[in-house]
C-alpha cells in the first residue's frame, strides 16, 4: 500500500521528518473493468464472426431398404467389412490393406456381374473406407456401396 508522506517541519535536533499519511477514502482498492470488458466484447465479436466461416461438409447417402427375401439369397457381391479398429475383412478373414485391391481383382474373376459393398463399421476411419474405394476401382469395379453400421 503506497503512503503519503506529509512534511511535518524540523524536529527539535534541526532534521527535517516526513511522517506518513494514510490514504484518504475508506480503504478499499478500486479496480476499474472497462478495459476487461472491452477485450472480453472484441473476442466475443471475433469468435461469432470467425464461427460464420466454417463450414462442416457432409455427403448425403442414399441407403436402400433391404427385405429379409433378398439376404437369403446367396450373394453375387463381394462384401468387404471394416471393423472399428479399422481392420479390412473379406469372406471371413482379414485381409492386408495392400492385398486388397487383388482379392477383390480374384473375386471379379470368378463371378464378373459382381459388385462392391463396403460394410464399414461407425468408429472405423474414412482413409481405411477410402483404400477399399480405390483397390475397388482399381481392380475395375466401378458398382461400389456403401454401408455403416455397428
Amino acid at each position: 500500500m503506497e503512503m503519503w508522506m506529509d512534511h511535518t517541519g524540523v524536529d527539535d535536533r534541526g532534521i527535517h521528518r516526513k511522517r506518513p499519511r494514510p490514504p484518504k477514502g475508506d480503504g478499499a482498492l478500486d479496480i476499474d473493468l472497462t478495459p476487461m470488458l472491452d477485450v472480453v466484447m472484441i473476442m466475443l465479436i471475433f469468435f461469432i464472426v470467425a464461427g460464420s466461416f466454417v463450414r462442416e461438409v457432409a455427403i448425403d447417402v442414399e441407403r436402400k431398404q433391404t427385405s429379409n427375401a433378398q439376404s437369403n439369397e446367396p450373394s453375387e457381391n463381394i462384401t468387404v467389412q471394416i471393423s472399428a479398429n479399422n481392420e479390412i475383412w473379406i469372406k471371413g478373414r482379414r485381409v492386408d490393406d495392400r492385398a486388397v485391391r487383388a482379392n477383390i481383382s480374384r473375386l471379379r474373376a470368378e463371378n464378373p456381374k459382381a459388385s462392391v459393398i463396403i460394410k464399414a463399421h461407425n468408429k472405423s476411419t474414412v482413409d481405411s473406407v477410402a483404400s477399399v474405394l480405390d483397390s475397388s476401382r482399381e481392380a475395375g469395379i466401378y458398382n461400389v456401396s456403401l454401408s455403416t453400421g455397428e
